[in-house]
């Protein structure tokens, strides 16, 4: 008697032992999975048009960098003594404050700090050198994708996943553009852009990374208050979710321009469309719209912006990220954006 009631016990507590053991291997397959493996596009590019919603109804403006990167040309020009009080645009766009002062300021340095983290926890992080060439089309993609994202008022973000969902024509009329542009460049421009193979660091290094990413978000988190906390934390949720889907609009369409592949463009389209019905029901429960004005300048805007994005190589989503990977081009096609900004005068 003695002898089965020890069987039945030794039993037990195997059969406790495994379940803890295939409980265990479960959590620690998923933990590896949701953080070392690349994201779908498509789930991620709706991902981010719910979460552009709820950034519109909670904030109270739209998803947008391209402004915020103007504020910064306008601050490089006034350190060299540029007078920008007086100057059209940035009276348009407003000048005051600083970055840890403006919603857009702090979202974006949420997004860098979302994207620096996810790019760690992948293990994607590589120094990557661009030659001479590639150097040179960095630069000038980046300079008239942000002179056109000015003269457009706005960059991809702001016409797909915000200005069209707002129902501003002048996003249709940079979006058509925009197209057109791309369109062109493909067919024009060389689509070679072989890379030399990044320089993987130390794993100790990713996870210094995470750690600073991580503690970096706290120490803003502690000094920020109200919208601008907000704001941080949207941006942190974009930048993980399109550095984990590796989220970049000029691939997507060069898969539908050059490769007849129209899985991704197909998801941008049903982002629209989910942002449409989010932008609609907020706007019914009181929000204030962002409508902008439409004008031919828009149009030139749009083709410019389109041809920078694929002489570049990525959009503002692609070069942000990839910046966050170590790609040396893409910090270089940032560079470019905020020089081709601070040009609309």
């Amino acid at each position: 008697m003695l002898k089965q009631r020890l069987n039945n016990a030794y039993i037990a507590s195997s059969a406790s032992t495994l379940t803890f053991t295939a409980y265990s291997f479960s959590l620690g397959f998923f933990v590896r999975t949701f953080f070392t493996q690349r994201w779908g596009f498509v789930p991620c590019v709706l991902t981010l048009s719910v979460a552009s919603v709820f950034y519109f109804g909670v904030v109270g403006t739209y998803w947008a960098v391209t402004g915020e990167f103007t504020r910064w040309s306008g601050a490089l020009l006034g350190w060299l003594g540029v007078d920008t009080v007086h100057l059209g645009y940035f009276q348009i766009i407003g000048l005051k404050g600083n970055i840890l002062e403006r919603i857009d300021g702090v979202m974006i340095l949420g997004m860098f700090l979302g994207m620096l983290c996810a790019s760690s926890l992948s293990g994607r992080l590589g120094l990557n050198v661009p030659t001479k060439t590639q150097m040179g089309r960095a630069l000038l993609g980046g300079l008239l994708a942000g002179l056109g994202a000015r003269l457009g008022l706005g960059c991809n973000l702001a016409s797909f996943l915000t200005g069209i969902p707002q129902f501003s024509l002048h996003a249709w009329f940079f979006t058509i553009a925009t197209l057109l542009g791309m369109g062109l460049a493909f067919k024009v421009l060389s689509q070679s852009c072989s890379k030399a193979t990044p320089q993987k660091p130390p794993k100790i290094l990713n996870h210094t990374l995470v750690l600073c990413a991580v503690v970096g978000f706290l120490g803003l988190a502690w000094h920020l208050h109200h919208k601008l906390f907000y704001a941080l934390c949207f941006g942190a949720f974009f930048g993980f979710v399109v550095s984990k889907g590796q989220i970049c609009f000029t691939t997507a369409f060069r898969h539908l321009f050059v490769h007849k592949q129209n899985a991704q463009a197909q998801a941008l389209v049903w982002a629209m469309a989910v942002g449409s019905v989010g932008i609609f029901v907020c706007l019914q429960l009181g929000a204030h719209s962002k409508i902008m004005w439409a004008s031919p300048g828009i149009a030139l805007g749009g083709l410019l912006f389109g041809v920078g994005i694929v002489l570049a190589g990525g959009c503002e989503c692609g070069w942000m990220y990839r910046s966050m990977q170590g790609d040396l081009g893409a910090f270089l096609v940032g560079v470019g954006n905020v020089v081709g900004a601070g040009l609309v005068l």
